[in-house]
């Protein structure tokens, strides 16, 4: 996928073509959005791409001071695709101008340089995501005050900064589904790709529709910190495989994410929404707040929570056994030199 064409291009509409000029395209049909804004005709129509819809205002004390808040709809995927296309755009960007031009000067082999790529792009969003959600948490105040994640449940109206950035999040995860194709990743890393691509769009998604956001917010920072340390950690040691202290981090610090996730699902789900349990079932009003969703959230995360632990202790393992495998020749080598050579006996004395 570049934004710049090559001297030599494929066929038209060929299978080469569509992946070269894929930024080009999706460039050229946002702009097309874009330019929709400016007629009246069909500025009401393209307006649900760009912004954020379903703006609820309330007056504060019969002031002229207006707070916005933002319910969720069906216009919502509209704005989702459109942000689905500039995902693409940057993706596009930084691979051209940052990852292809490491990556000249560091000569991987096939494997590392699709590793790389991946740890790259992900690294970016991760730094990103992190930044913005931290950002949100602190300006609002979600982490003052914990028993609010149930006791104003259901929150049915989001501040814009919330609503926007699970937009965004959801956005990023969707366009990386055409990106497994279009970056020509190998196959024998594709399923692992898409399985966590789809772990992600369930929960971030299951969070903005269950009105769980401040939840799903609150446990996406250190999880995002995790990732970013773990990314980071792979890109320093592709350019060297000396630097390996930062993996030692990160499994500090994954540990402790997963033990934070369960300890603050348990109290959400077990015990804070079943102290206030509505036990009317209503899409309309955003009450999600009954025994079966909330034993099946708590389910659904449990059990992300247990595969992730079983696959880091796995690999844990993995790399255990290639480690004493390695210094076991090396033991060898030096049992053998600090052996004494044993000297034979002169026939002269016998």
């Amino acid at each position: 996928m570049r934004l710049r064409r090559k001297s030599k291009s494929p066929a038209v509409l060929s299978h080469e073509f569509i992946i070269q000029n894929l930024a080009d395209t999706v460039s050229s049909l946002a702009m097309c959005l874009l330019l929709g804004l400016m007629f009246e005709g069909t500025a009401k129509y393209v307006i649900i791409f760009i912004t954020v819809q379903y703006n609820v205002t309330y007056a504060i004390d019969d002031e002229n001071e207006h707070v916005h808040f933002y319910d969720y709809g069906p216009k919502d995927i509209a704005t989702i695709l459109f942000y689905m296309l500039i995902a693409i755009i940057l993706h596009a960007v930084i691979q051209e101008y940052v990852l292809d031009k490491i990556n000249k000067h560091l000569h991987l082999s096939e494997t590392k340089h699709s590793k790389f790529n991946e740890s790259g792009q992900l690294a970016f969003f991760y730094l990103f995501s992190l930044t913005w959600g931290a950002s949100i948490l602190t300006t609002e105040d979600f982490m003052m005050n914990p028993t609010s994640l149930w006791n104003d449940y259901p929150r049915s109206r989001m501040l814009f900064q919330v609503k926007f950035f699970y937009i965004c999040q959801i956005a990023y995860w969707l366009h990386a589904l055409p990106e497994l194709y279009f970056q020509k990743i190998q196959k024998e890393d594709v399923p692992r790709q898409l399985c966590y691509i789809c772990l992600y769009i369930a929960h971030i998604s299951g969070a903005y529709i269950l009105n769980l956001q401040h939840l799903g917010l609150i446990l996406m920072v250190p999880h995002y910190l995790v990732e970013l340390i773990f990314h980071a950690s792979r890109l320093f040691y592709f350019s060297d495989e000396n630097k390996q202290k930062g993996f030692t981090i990160w499994a500090l610090l994954f540990v402790m994410a997963r033990l934070l996730t369960l300890t603050l699902s348990v109290l959400m789900f077990g015990f804070g929404l079943a102290r206030v349990e509505n036990p009317d079932f209503s899409i309309a009003d955003g009450n999600f707040n009954v025994l079966t969703v909330r034993i099946s959230c708590l389910t659904a995360i449990c059990l992300t929570q247990a595969w992730m632990m079983w696959k880091f202790i796995n690999s844990q393992l993995k790399k255990w056994r290639e480690h004493i495998q390695k210094q076991i020749p090396k033991k060898k080598i030096t049992n053998t030199k600090s052996k004494p050579t044993k000297k034979e006996p002169n026939r002269g004395q016998c």
